[in-house]
């Protein structure tokens, strides 16, 4: 253990990991994310259609996935960009969440639309560019799901835990960290994967970890090698984007699985989960503080 963690991260105590606390598990219905489980969310960037998503609920579902992405409200870059379906988009979730099963993560951007995405979602999304929204974190306090915070694009894990501990000081303790790729220097990829950033978290955060090798890859074909090294590293599951048909997506359709391409990730990730599994049950468990 690096010794100089320990003042670095101790600091935002409702999320370092501690002698009283070493593993937070959030439960969303009968999903254990933090658990034994590698949890998989996917779906579509944005809510374009009702035949569209519930067609990639079904698709995603029957590969193992438990948890449905999908943007009602999407930050986009661009003005002239597909913005989303909004109440629309949430009604389309909802639907999709009755017919196959699966728990709903949404994007929420601003503390205005807090209670009404909790109405749809079973988890509420933070996206890179609102990591440090602190109006918007603190609202999400008292939502009564729980959030995934992504990682600003810019961010330190300092600075990441910090927006985490700000949900966690505002009443909500069931946060999930994102790792979502940061950006460097490097043009070949959207962003870049850190990968060390999900081990280092493990060692200092009681917090779940997953990562989202969609936009830390910006390119479909590295999608399934990033979520194998994910897997490899410890992190608690993935949040893959996935359409019907990639090349017609309105947004992020360059980075999106088909359905086959989801499909075959799906079943090349096991010999990688079973070195997770094998790794859990004989390396020993890491400690802050010379705690055991």
């Amino acid at each position: 253990m690096n010794p100089k963690w320990n003042g670095q991260f101790s600091c935002f105590d409702l999320v370092a990991k501690s002698k009283e606390r070493s593993r937070t598990v959030v439960q969303v219905g009968d999903i254990e994310i933090g658990g034994n489980d590698f949890v998989i969310m996917a779906g579509p960037c944005a809510v374009e259609s009702e035949d569209q998503l519930l067609r990639t609920a079904e698709a995603v579902a029957g590969a193992g996935a438990r948890v449905l992405r999908g943007g009602a409200y999407k930050p986009r870059s661009s003005p002239y960009a597909f913005q989303g379906l909004g109440v629309e988009g949430l009604k389309l979730l909802s639907k999709a969440r009755e017919e196959t099963g699966l728990a709903i993560i949404t994007e929420v951007m601003s503390e205005e639309n807090v209670s009404l995405i909790a109405e749809y979602a079973d988890i509420m999304q933070v996206g890179t560019r609102s990591m440090e929204n602190y109006a918007l974190l603190e609202a999400l306090g008292g939502c009564g799901r729980p959030v995934l915070l992504k990682r600003g694009m810019t961010s330190t894990l300092e600075e990441w835990l910090r927006s985490a501990q700000v949900i966690a000081m505002a009443g909500n303790r069931d946060v999930i960290l994102c790792e979502r790729g940061i950006r460097t220097f490097e043009t070949a990829t959207r962003n870049t994967l850190d990968i060390a950033a999900v081990p280092v978290l493990k060692a200092v955060s009681h917090l779940p970890v997953i990562v989202d090798p969609s936009h830390a890859a910006g390119v479909r074909s590295l999608v399934p090698i990033l979520s194998r090294a994910a897997a490899v590293v410890g992190a608690d599951g993935l949040l893959v984007e996935v359409h019907p048909c990639p090349e017609q997506a309105m947004s992020d359709g360059q980075q999106s699985l088909n359905f086959a391409e989801f499909r075959d990730m799906m079943e090349d990730l096991q010999p990688y989960l079973a070195i997770q599994h094998a790794a859990r049950e004989f390396r020993p468990q890491l400690v802050v503080g010379g705690y055991d």
